[in-house]
């Protein structure tokens, strides 16, 4: 069963006080990985089908005006969504409710145009590009929106409060930010934003570390947003994005439910679908991940060819014990049982699937090694089971002045890749030997 949803209309999901009551029960009962993949895939009690179908209709008989069985109209309320949302909910702890939207641009889009006109948010100033633009291009012209951006991750506790303004309204955290992979300390923003006078919200982007590794609701924060088609989804083939919030913001959940079905950007039956199905193994796609990348970080360290190696999860890396903090209950058990099997030979410990680095040389170097790859394939995006590479300056943060990415440390030479599930030799010995290739150009 489902949660209930407020469709921002006058329907709801039927038997929605039983879907509450089995995402509470597996939640209290049940693992992460068993919450996967058995919330929102109750067996069917028509057919004893294990995986829900596909409804594709996008319209419902009623029994009479206003009579029907939960669902009106597919924009407003459609099963996959619901099974996806109840999955999501579930597993993200601290969350009760999720909202999903056809991408992640829309989701930011959504909770921007929640706060109003003339409203004021911080945002950490390492944030993903498509969201400064919409920020700084979209919400600033269309709703008045003014963003100040702080370094959230150096910034003191008084340079942060200097920000707050009577009408902040929200602050905007990534952490790992992308692509340097800044660490934010969640609960010392959640406390400063308790003090300010305005009692801003904390959204947090989650979609470096997925709900595995992450856990902001439980650290305090008010929102958190994923772009699913990332590594909720993992596959490579949904775009999509979701928000998730705590029982105690039921009133918030409903104005984003309202705006969900109001403004319409919905997700498709079938990426729902698809979405849940890459949910299911979420967990152990994870597992990989971060134990891949942080053997490619090693690799990267070794080599005379790379200057500078970002990845929080190293034990060298200024904020590793920051990155253990913030590791969430299923990760930090997963990260202890990896430490003392490895031991002194570990490193660091897996924490996520992205890592940057900078190659030594200039625009020239990095794009050969991009193009010199076979397994790390040269794409935007991130989070599939396939490794990818990019050159963040003229691909995902194009977007941003160049003043500002210098600022930021995005230079020419800064590559981010995401590290895939393939074997962890073949991709230490493809990054070995594309930095090689690299440096004979030099």
């Amino acid at each position: 069963m489902s949660p209930v949803i407020l469709n921002g209309d006058s329907s709801h999901h039927a038997n929605g006080t039983n879907g509450i009551n089995s995402i509470k029960e597996h939640v209290s009962l049940d693992g992460f990985g068993t919450r996967a993949i058995h919330v929102g895939s109750e067996p069917n009690p028509e057919t004893g089908a294990v995986i829900p179908s596909i409804s594709l209709s996008t319209t419902y008989k009623q029994d009479g005006v206003g009579n029907h069985k939960g669902f009106e109209y597919s924009r407003s309320g459609n099963p996959n969504r619901n099974a996806l949302e109840a999955t999501l909910a579930a597993l993200e702890s601290g969350g009760s409710s999720a909202i999903a939207f056809s991408s992640g641009s829309a989701t930011t889009a959504t909770v921007l145009q929640s706060l109003g006109p003339d409203a004021h948010i911080i945002s950490v100033n390492d944030v993903y590009g498509g969201t400064f633009r919409y920020m700084t291009r979209v919400a600033a012209v269309n709703q008045g929106l003014e963003t100040t951006f702080v370094d959230l991750e150096n910034a003191d506790d008084d340079t942060i409060r200097a920000a707050f303004r009577h009408n902040t309204k929200l602050i905007w955290i990534e952490s790992p930010t992308n692509p340097t992979l800044r660490l934010i300390d969640i609960p010392r923003i959640v406390s400063l934003a308790h003090e300010a006078p305005s009692h801003p919200l904390v959204l947090v982007d989650n979609t470096f570390l997925s709900p595995f590794y992450q856990s902001p609701l439980v650290l305090g924060a008010d929102i958190v947003l994923h772009s699913l088609t990332k590594y909720v989804n993992g596959h490579s083939d949904v775009v999509m994005g979701a928000l998730i919030l705590p029982a105690h913001h039921a009133a918030l959940t409903e104005k984003l439910r309202f705006l969900q079905n109001a403004i319409g950007a919905v997700p498709s039956a079938y990426d729902c679908w698809l979405a849940q199905r890459g949910a299911k193994t979420l967990h152990l796609r994870m597992k990989a991940h971060g134990t891949n990348a942080l053997a490619v970080a090693r690799a990267l360290q070794r080599s005379p060819h790379v200057e500078e190696v970002i990845y929080p999860g190293l034990s060298t890396h200024p904020r590793n014990d920051l990155a253990y903090r913030s590791l969430s209950s299923q990760a930090r058990t997963f990260v202890d049982k990896y430490l003392k099997a490895n031991g002194d030979d570990a490193g660091g410990f897996p924490y996520g699937g992205m890592i940057s680095f900078r190659i030594r040389g200039g625009a020239a170097q990095a794009e050969k090694f991009l193009t010199a790859t076979r397994l790390f394939t040269l794409a935007e995006s991130l989070g599939g089971v396939e490794s990818l590479a990019e050159l963040p300056a003229q691909m995902t943060h194009g977007s941003i002045p160049p003043a500002e990415r210098a600022l930021l440390g995005i230079g020419d030479n800064l590559v981010r890749l995401s590290v895939g599930v393939e074997e962890e030799e073949d991709l230490v010995a493809d990054v070995e030997q594309a930095l090689e290739v690299a440096a004979a150009s030099a």
